[in-house]
């Protein structure tokens, strides 16, 4: 049986890594573990899992995510707070894909003790 790496980059399987926390057999302990988390969601087209992590005040009411988005890789370029010390914090990161890459400053927030998205800021 051939195990596949994590799609947000991390070494390990995607069982282990994001694939836990999309199945919520645990939570995300960090905005960035969520960030890599969702990245990986939007590779895996798992919209339940995306609107799951998403601030309900932000949160849309449908996710319609686009089949033929082939996305290639995740770089964190900075993260501020966003611990489990923290209630708010932002992770940085370029997301590429087949044709172009997105640069955004996301913001997380702690709802119930469980990082979710808030909203980006795209980035030139």
């Amino acid at each position: 049986m051939t195990t596949r790496s994590c799609p947000c980059g991390l070494p390990q399987p995607y069982e282990a890594c994001c694939g836990r926390f999309h199945r919520g057999a645990a939570v995300a302990p960090t905005a960035e573990a969520l960030m890599r988390s969702r990245y990986s969601a939007f590779v895996r087209l798992d919209a339940g899992s995306l609107l799951r992590t998403w601030h309900p005040r932000t949160r849309p009411a449908r996710l319609d995510l686009d089949p033929g988005m082939r996305w290639t890789g995740l770089e964190i370029l900075g993260t501020t707070d966003g611990s489990a010390f923290h209630s708010a914090g932002t992770v940085t990161f370029r997301a590429s894909f087949r044709g172009g890459s997105l640069h955004e400053r996301s913001r997380f927030e702690r709802v119930d003790g469980a990082w979710v998205y808030v909203d980006g800021e795209f980035l030139s």
